[in-house]
């Protein structure tokens, strides 16, 4: 059967890509687009999957000890200009108020690109002793970063975010905090939005402005470009010192802080739609999906009907399964086709045949496969479903990811692997110039430094390899 007689109205995602991402993203509802340039309305349904993104990464960071708190979203520009480095990094995304209250200010106000100086700039007054450390704190914000170029989830001139901004008494508890942080975020990606990423280091160009190093997790696309869907930072005492953010220590002497950052945003959402979509639209991981299993009711106006669905919601419901009945004037067919687009896990139909055979029929966004399961024990047994769904798109998405992955020894190798749509590890001599080289020839960039692979020659140069880079085309 023809996938497109299902959404006649959604790109054909083979022919072009960005246009079938920009329609799925509008038509399922996730977004509207702002009456400033640049910004996006999210809509319930995706603010649905971004509740739950935050729901399942709250769990994972109290769970290190990491507390939330709010920050002001107006910064001094004097804040900003004490880390050099940061400043500069930021200057051309800034947004500024330079007049309120009916006067002009006499001091600039940043709307926040980032918190580490409003945040450091606190701590600074909070931070006395040894024993007021570590400081594990994490904001949900939103942040603005003015865009020339923009797309909703990927990029957009205000996003929503998380920042954890924490301080440690040594550089090794700051260096742990910093690799620990990012293997939360790989736990959650894989897990969770059932997307493998690679992690590791960036590169000295790739790095955060003001970090001491930046590690950064890369997804795969379906157009095989990457997605960077988080990134931790080791800051060192860059900003304690920018900041005079001291702490008496054991031994009787202060001593400068070191500090970390890291951070993940609605980005995330983008990475979910682009990673699993099809040509009918949305395909979303059970844990994330605002809707799991949605009934729908055949003929309902039949004996027996609604009430055979309300007892399966109920139930269901019971086993804290986010399900709901579809009861809207309109034909099943409509239905089926809007569900499939708004990629909900498992549809449930069940009519007057159904009910005669005491079963429900299911259906499995994942695989497109129609099976039948009896009614008595379904609410169980679909609970059991979702979570085979969520395991099967994650090893679908890492047999996708992983067969896509080539070697390259030269630049002409690098370039035929990224026009193929692949991520491409290639040997990289550690310079700037041949990082700027292979983007120049490839427009393919660094996405991480992979560890205890080792090439033997730099794919721009030709000399002795430092390092192994993944290098791909990325959003």
């Amino acid at each position: 059967m023809d996938n497109r007689q299902y959404v006649k109205e959604v790109a054909d995602l083979n022919e072009d890509f960005a246009k079938w991402y920009t329609d799925v993203v509008v038509k399922t509802e996730l977004v509207d687009y702002g009456p400033v340039k640049g910004t996006m309305v999210i809509r319930p349904y995706g603010y649905a999957i971004w509740e739950n993104i935050q729901a399942e990464m709250n769990r994972r960071f109290k769970a290190q000890g990491v507390k939330n708190a709010y920050f002001p979203m107006l910064i001094p520009e004097s804040y900003l200009k004490r880390e050099a480095e940061h400043v500069e990094g930021f200057a051309p995304e800034v947004a500024v108020v330079t007049y309120a209250g009916g006067a002009e200010l006499a001091e600039k106000l940043v709307i926040r690109p980032t918190s580490e100086t409003i945040i450091c700039e606190m701590y600074a007054k909070w931070l006395q002793s040894y024993r007021d450390l570590p400081i594990l704190i994490n904001q949900w914000a939103n942040v603005v970063r003015w865009e020339k170029t923009t797309r909703p989830f990927l990029r957009t001139s205000e996003f929503l975010w998380q920042e954890g901004h924490t301080v440690h008494a040594t550089e090794e508890e700051a260096m742990e905090e910093t690799i620990r942080m990012l293997n939360v975020y790989k736990e959650f990606a894989e897990n969770v939005l059932a997307i493998p990423v690679f992690t590791g280091r960036k590169t000295e160009k790739e790095k955060f402005a003001g970090a001491v190093a930046t590690y950064g997790m890369e997804a795969m696309m379906l157009d095989g470009k990457s997605l960077q869907a988080g990134t931790s930072h080791y800051l060192g005492q860059n900003f304690a010192k920018a900041f005079n953010m001291q702490f008496l220590d054991k031994d009787g002497v202060r001593k400068y802080g070191y500090s970390t950052s890291w951070g993940t945003s609605t980005r995330m959402i983008g990475a979910l739609i682009m990673a699993h979509g099809d040509e009918r639209g949305l395909v979303l991981p059970p844990k994330v999906a605002p809707v799991q299993v949605v009934i729908v009711p055949v003929a309902a106006h039949k004996g027996g009907v609604t009430e055979k669905a309300e007892a399966l919601n109920a139930a269901l419901l019971k086993e804290e399964v986010r399900s709901e009945i579809d009861n809207r004037d309109a034909s099943p067919g409509w239905k089926f086709n809007e569900w499939e687009m708004k990629g909900v896990p498992v549809r449930v139909e069940i009519g007057p045949r159904d009910i005669e055979k005491n079963q429900i029929a299911v259906f499995r966004r994942d695989t497109l496969e129609k099976t039948f399961l009896p009614f008595d024990g379904a609410a169980g047994a679909l609970k059991d479903l979702l979570g085979e769904i969520q395991k099967n798109m994650l090893e679908k998405s890492r047999k996708n990811r992983d067969g896509r992955i080539v070697y390259a020894e030269n630049i002409e190798e690098l370039l035929a692997g990224v026009e193929g749509k692949n991520f491409v590890k290639a040997g990289w001599c550690g310079c700037r110039e041949c990082e700027d080289k292979i983007k120049e020839k490839t427009a393919a960039t660094a996405r991480v430094i992979v560890e205890g692979e080792k090439s033997e020659t730099c794919a721009a140069c030709g000399k002795k390899a430092k390092h192994t880079v993944i290098f791909a085309r990325a959003y």
